[in-house]
């Protein structure tokens, strides 16, 4: 298994969102062509995936690592960890958290950060096994309109 930071869009890439995104939510608006090519090409985001080097490099995995500058410092904040049902329990979502903290750190951050429902046990475990710690902190979300 190796973790690697997506650059370039390939058909491929799309497919795997496309496979991976309604596994993290049933809501997951799938993205289209330009959209994933956006994402990629964006300067605050890495998108991140796990390879089965044992199943013809076969996406199983993902996240995305988001970077950005702040008064107080550089700063990260993982969002969309999604591992293939089928790979789960298998250490690929620790091995991309990993990867996504490395590059964090080589892009001068200071923290990461990401947030994770109560009800996902087994995430919030492996946060805290990845080295998380949970935050006193309230989560405000404003809805802006289509």
């Amino acid at each position: 298994m190796k973790i690697i930071e997506i650059t370039e869009y390939s058909k491929t890439i799309e497919d795997a969102l496309a496979d991976l995104l309604p596994q993290l939510s049933k809501n997951a608006k799938i993205p289209k062509s330009e959209e994933v090519k956006r994402l990629i090409e964006a300067d605050a985001s890495r998108f991140l995936v796990a390879v089965d080097e044992e199943a013809d490099d076969a996406i199983v995995g993902m996240l995305t690592l988001i970077v950005f500058r702040i008064p107080t410092g550089m700063r990260a904040w993982i969002e969309d960890v999604v591992v293939d049902t089928r790979q789960r329990g298998k250490g690929v979502g620790e091995l991309l958290v990993k990867g996504a903290i490395k590059s964090a750190k080589a892009a001068g951050a200071i923290t990461v950060d990401l947030t994770s429902r109560p009800s996902r046990e087994a995430a919030n475990r492996l946060y805290r096994r990845c080295g998380f710690v949970a935050r006193e902190t309230n989560i405000y979300r404003y809805e802006i309109e289509s």
